[in-house]
């Protein structure tokens, strides 16, 4: 595994060692430089991930070398190396583009933190930078020949070349409404620009609001540096808003107040912020009643749905079944150098009768159990999971039964032999 690769900059030598000394038990590898015009060639020829970069410096100052190493790499991290009453310089070094300072002497824990906190962040930014290069986005596919599958994507193309800024995207769980979210961002033109994704019933309110607004270092104990939200990293992006039915009331207000205008101010911090985003959201549960329990506010229900879509249930599309069982298994069989041709008929009638109360999300896991778990040619009766035999068995055994009544001449039992195998061939 590559280590992060750390220059430090400063002229006295101990604190050097001391820096590198200390560094080096975290795992880093470390160069120093003592000068700025060394520090300017070290940062050229050996690309380090972080600068910790000391302002004072003999020759050329740190704010001149820092503005220097700006115009040839604007991605690199740089934090600031202050002595005491040096800190309104180093809040001009940020102004620059440094990423944050930490004041002499040091506190090696505080400056642990700070260094892996924006290595971290430094991380996040290239991979979005390889996902999006990798990707380029091109939308997901939506796979289905029903009727309700065909609407929705006429809705979805209308949806995503528009500019609306608020989708709610509603249906129960499993349907797909995060690959619908992804579809409409990728089939528009903020394709290019984050697309971020967070569950609401899974973060506490607390931890929600500084997770979406971001907060300012020392806006509370552990803020030991400043971190941007998620709305604004995902600037002339979307952010989709999962589970949004679950999110707390005292959230819902300061959501709403975002959304009148598409500004915030991050925890702790006096500057507001106005982003480009749009907002996706989604919830597997009925608002209108909880709106009616006082559990959802009506007002942000309505600034939400803009544009509503909402996705039918795989059982009330089973037309779609078919079609979306055999895209599975082209996509497991690449995952695990499969070569399944297709799925045989009894699996295929199983299928069909099934509820699948698990909606698409249920299919994809009983396609992909098949393939790995199967070595025939096709997927067989015999890789559905029993609970699902167990089930359509229930429903054919629970349905009336036609009542069968001899004519009053008799039947001839010879011609009923006939017939039943004349049937039998047919369906063979």
């Amino acid at each position: 595994m590559k280590l992060n690769k750390i220059l430090v900059v400063d002229d006295e030598h101990l604190i050097r060692w001391s820096l590198e000394q200390n560094l080096k038990k975290q795992g880093y590898d470390i160069i120093t430089a003592g000068t700025g015009e060394e520090a300017l060639r070290l940062a050229r020829e050996q690309q380090p991930d972080l600068i910790l970069l000391d302002i004072q410096l003999p020759g050329i100052s740190g704010i001149e070398v820092l503005e220097k190493i700006k115009d040839f790499d604007e991605e690199i991290i740089v934090v600031m190396l202050t002595a005491h009453g040096g800190l309104e310089t180093a809040v001009n070094a940020m102004r620059m583009g440094a990423h944050d300072y930490v004041s002499k002497p040091f506190n090696f824990d505080e400056l642990s933190i700070i260094i892996k906190k924006a290595l971290e962040n430094c991380d996040l930014k290239r991979e979005v930078a390889r996902l999006r290069t990798e990707t380029k986005k091109s939308a997901p596919n939506i796979i289905g020949q029903s009727r309700q599958t065909q609407y929705l994507m006429e809705v979805l193309d209308k949806v995503a070349r528009s500019e609306a800024s608020t989708v709610l995207v509603q249906g129960e769980s499993g349907t797909g409404k995060e690959l619908v979210a992804k579809w409409i961002h990728y089939s528009s033109n903020r394709a290019e620009k984050p697309f971020i994704a967070i569950n609401c019933a899974a973060v506490p309110a607390t931890l929600l609001e500084s997770e979406l607004f971001g907060y300012e270092k020392g806006a509370f104990t552990d803020a030991k540096t400043t971190k941007k939200g998620l709305f604004e990293l995902a600037d002339g992006g979307t952010v989709f808003l999962d589970e949004i039915g679950d999110m707390e009331m005292s959230m819902q207000t300061k959501l709403l107040r975002f959304l009148e205008d598409r500004s915030f101010r991050r925890i702790g911090g006096g500057r507001v912020f106005t982003v480009d985003v749009r907002i996706i959201s989604a919830t597997n549960k009925d608002l209108q009643k909880s709106i009616e329990e006082k559990s959802f506010r009506n007002d942000l229900y309505y600034r939400l749905q803009v544009i509503p879509i909402f996705l039918t249930p795989l059982r009330e599309r089973k037309e779609d079944i078919i079609a979306l069982a055999t895209h599975f298994v082209e996509l497991y069989n690449k995952d695990f150098n499969k070569k399944v041709q297709g799925i045989a008929g009894m699996a295929e009638r199983m299928m069909l009768e099934y509820s699948w109360p698990g909606n698409v999300r249920e299919l994809k896991n009983v396609i992909e159990r098949a393939i790995i778990l199967g070595n025939d040619e096709t997927v067989l009766l015999d890789h559905l999971p029993l609970e699902i035999v167990a089930k359509v068995s229930e429903q054919v055994t629970d349905a009336p039964m036609s009542v069968f009544r001899l004519p009053p001449e008799g039947i001839d039992l010879e011609e009923v032999e006939k017939e039943l195998i004349r049937q039998a061939l047919e369906i063979t």
